[in-house]
């Protein structure tokens, strides 16, 4: 039977694997879906998520109940090997690479947002693209009430009280919308030493108005209805560089403040940076029946990822509404090639472009009609909801609204305090920490106990407090050729791959040490 992959879980992917189960028999081939998470995120309702106007995982829908018959592996993608036909998954539970194979490949993993550019971005900035940066923006607001509630320094308090939101296309204006009603709506009556215009909210943007998406008039009203709700809006201007304290803009201004949300700039996801084929702009560039140009009959692309043109000779925007159209044209045309039959070109311009602006408002294009204020409100409201995928969530997230409407949001942090990825492990005596051929994916050190290094029945090394070990298949990015197991009960501090490479990246001489090392021991990985 033939196989299918996707790798990739946003609006392309699912709905190329849903397609795909309409299309062909379940006897036809086996449709594999790689994704990180196990969920399917709407992005459209993430910034409500700030608000609370939608629970936190009503915004979501579970992978397994949208593609019922597609087979789901919930891993990293380590790399996809186009010559052998190959996507190697990251390991998991067993510390070993898993490679599946493919017959046609169906590549939509989306882009990140990359503060490479922008220096302390990535340190003191919050990115807007993911449940878990929505549910980060919420908390730092919340936070800053908290803390700006019982602070009597007037400059602290200014700092605190300010936020700042980087892009002015739709995630920006939609981000800094519903922030800004959030805390007007939260001051004063949930936080009584906070008043309302302490807070500042400010939208920085490159371009001469905001939504460059939709037409001049829309985009006008959008900015009048902004700063008569108090958004201060930067235009002209980019980030330069940010501080714990404060941001820099490229006019050469300073705005002090503690949260920083930045919706842009966008990049390709290193997978597909690491791709060995063409590429457009850093994107992978399609054809008109949207296969991947030079692998053609074998590889489709779709979504963020892709360069792909539409009707009207544009390229298409990366949107939900493409994405989903995409799907349906990838789907179909896998289906005609496994079949034999005349493909499909991909031709669609748009229906029309949504935006809310919080507070019961918002702006919408469709087809060339134009709507703003309530009316638009509405619009939006009932086009996403009907594009929710799943029955179950469109009702959960009708009755958030309708709740909304009567009871004012809740005001309380859901705070996921994050461990170090730097962990200990326990072992009795007899217990493998790893075995011969496992991936190497940590360094280890030992903080008490005893441990053998064991090759073929023979005993090549004992380790105590103090030493390390692993760190040969980390340096050389080859499979362990030895096992490691504990003789007494012994602790052991565990780094991960990520966090050791920072450290040599921090610490080169870390590096040379290590080397050295495996030198001495003549090749125990």
């Amino acid at each position: 039977m033939k196989r299918i992959v996707i790798v990739g879980g946003g609006f392309a992917g699912v709905y190329t694997a849903r397609a795909l189960e309409k299309h062909l028999r379940p006897d036809e081939a086996e449709i594999a879906l790689v994704n990180r998470e196990d969920y399917f995120v709407f992005q459209p309702l993430l910034p409500e998520v700030i608000s609370g106007s939608i629970g936190l995982l009503d915004t979501v829908a579970p992978i397994r109940r949208l593609c019922e018959r597609t087979r789901l592996y919930f891993r990293e993608v380590e790399k996809i090997d186009l010559e052998a036909g190959s996507v190697w998954l990251a390991p998991d539970f067993r510390p070993r690479s898993l490679e599946l194979p493919y017959d046609y490949l169906v590549i939509a993993a989306g882009s990140v947002n990359d503060f490479s550019s922008i220096p302390g971005l990535s340190d003191h900035g919050i990115p807007f693209r993911t449940l878990g940066d929505a549910l980060r923006v919420r908390n730092a607001a919340l936070h800053v009430l908290e803390e700006a509630d019982n602070e009597s320094d007037e400059e602290l308090r200014r700092r605190e009280l300010t936020f700042v939101v980087a892009g002015g296309g739709f995630s920006g204006v939609e981000v800094i919308a519903e922030l800004n009603d959030f805390l007007r709506g939260a001051a004063g009556r949930s936080f009584r030493n906070v008043r309302q215009d302490e807070i500042q909210c400010v939208l920085v943007h490159s371009g001469s108005r905001i939504l460059p998406e939709i037409t001049p008039s829309l985009a006008e009203y959008a900015q009048k209805l902004l700063a008569k709700r108090g958004v201060t809006l930067k235009l002209n201007a980019r980030l330069s560089a940010a501080t714990p304290e404060s941001v820099l803009l490229s006019t050469g201004e300073t705005i002090a403040t503690r949260t920083v949300i930045s919706t842009v700039p966008s990049a390709p996801v290193p997978l597909v940076t690491s791709l060995a084929c063409a590429k457009e702009k850093g994107k992978l560039p399609a054809n008109t029946y949207l296969e991947l140009k030079g692998r053609e009959g074998k590889v489709w692309v779709a979504g963020d990822c892709a360069m792909i043109t539409s009707a009207d000779g544009s390229p298409s925007p990366p949107t939900a509404q493409h994405a989903t159209r995409q799907a349906e044209t990838v789907a179909k045309n896998i289906a005609a090639t496994m079949r034999g039959q005349q493909k499909q070109a991909y031709s669609f311009a748009g229906l029309g472009k949504l935006g809310s602006l919080g507070h019961h408002s918002a702006v919408a294009e469709i087809l060339k009609f134009r709507f703003s204020g309530i009316i638009a409100w509405l619009l939006w409201r009932t086009i996403y909801l009907l594009k929710f995928p799943g029955l179950d969530r469109k009702m959960r997230v009708g009755l958030d609204w309708l709740v909304a409407l009567f009871l004012p949001p809740e005001i309380v942090q859901l705070r996921v305090q994050t461990s170090s990825n730097i962990t200990g492990q326990h072992f009795e005596p007899g217990e493998m920490v790893f075995e011969e051929g496992d991936e190497g994916v940590c360094l280890y050190v030992v903080r008490t106990g005893e441990l053998e290094v064991v090759r073929e029945g023979a005993r090549l090394a004992t380790l105590g407090p103090g030493e390390y070990f692993g760190e040969m298949a980390l340096l050389s990015n080859r499979a362990r050729s030895a096992c490691v197991r504990a003789t007494k009960p012994c602790d052991v501090l565990v780094v991960p791959r990520a966090e050791f490479r920072q450290l040599l990246a921090i610490f080169p001489e870390f590096g040379t040490t290590l080397n050295e090392l495996a030198a001495r021991r003549g090749g125990v990985k």
